[in-house]
This record gives C-alpha cells, structure tokens and sequence, in this order.
C-alpha cells in the first residue's frame, strides 16, 4: 500500500533587490535546501507547497508616477500584483517538475506572518520551511522577522534556513 506524501510548504516572497518575478535569495535558498537535504532522489515521496503572499501596499504610494482616477486603475493594479505573483511562483512550480517532484502553489494577501500560520493551520503541511535573513538583535527589532514568528506560532515543525555567508548583500535586510 503506497503512502501518502510527505507535504512540505515553503513560504516563498520576491527579491527585495530585484522585484519580481525573481525569488528573494531566502526564498531560493530554503527551496534549494530542502531539494537537496530532505527531497534528494525521493521525488515521489514529497510533495511542495508554494505559499507567496502579497503585502497590500498600505498607503499606495509604491507607484508614485501612477495617477489613479476611476476604480479600473485599481483593478489594474491588483491584476498586475497578481501577475507578478504567479510569476514568482512559475518559478519554483517549473523547477519541481524539471527536478521530477509534484507541487502546488497559490498566493495570498495581508500580513505575511499571520497568512503563513493560517494557511498551515488550514492546509496541515507535514513540515513549513522558510527563509530566515540572519539579521542582527537590533535590526529584528525595527524589521521584524516572519520566520522567527512562524516558529513559535505555526502548528507544524518550521525549519528556518540561513543564507549563506556569501549570498548576503551590502545590506543584511535586502533580499
């Protein structure tokens, strides 16, 4: 009798440095890890959840050249967030079926910390990975970190992974 799979959920955000649709380097980072640590050559016995969630822009002033002046402007800019988002995660979906292992993705609005926890506590993944900058005691402070948060409240095991030494830019809270 064939088991099922063991269901692992990345929570995956875009670059900081690069904007979408290209992964922030964590998010890279902890799908790139768990493909070799914990999926390895086992493809069938895993499957991958990809959770992005988009921060609504609270005050609207990412697209400052934009004029917005009927309700369709609005609409535009949600379906473009939207694009982006499922360009994000094209990415990691093309890279899990060129590597032979199954997947799902979908995306999420509002806060990132408290969507991750509640769609582990909806969609019951077996394991959460995330991402973690490694920031400093002060920079936590003022910038706070989503996988520090997801690892006292999710209803799973959470595995944070590190970026490399090497893969940190001038500025540890770019990503």
């Amino acid at each position: 009798m064939e088991s099922e799979p063991t269901r692992i959920m990345i929570a995956v955000n875009e670059s900081s440095i690069k904007g979408y649709p290209h992964p922030s380097i964590s998010s890279k980072r902890a799908f790139e890890w768990t493909l070799q640590k914990i999926v390895r050559s086992n493809t069938s016995a895993f499957k991958l959840l990809f959770l992005h969630v988009h921060v609504p822009d609270e005050d609207g002033f990412d697209d400052m050249d934009s004029i917005y002046a009927s309700p369709e402007d609005f609409k535009n800019l949600e379906r473009r967030d939207k694009a982006r988002g499922l360009q994000l995660l094209e990415h990691f979906v093309k890279s899990c079926h060129e590597f032979g292992v199954s997947c799902g993705a979908w995306i999420k609005k509002g806060d990132p910390k408290e969507v991750i926890c509640h769609e582990v506590k909806r969609i019951q993944p077996d394991l959460l990975v995330v991402g973690c900058r490694g920031l400093g005691p002060f920079q936590r402070v003022f910038v706070g970190t989503v996988s520090e948060f997801c690892v006292k409240h999710a209803e799973c095991p959470v595995i944070t992974i590190k970026r490399r030494p090497d893969e940190i830019p001038q500025d540890p809270v770019d990503d």
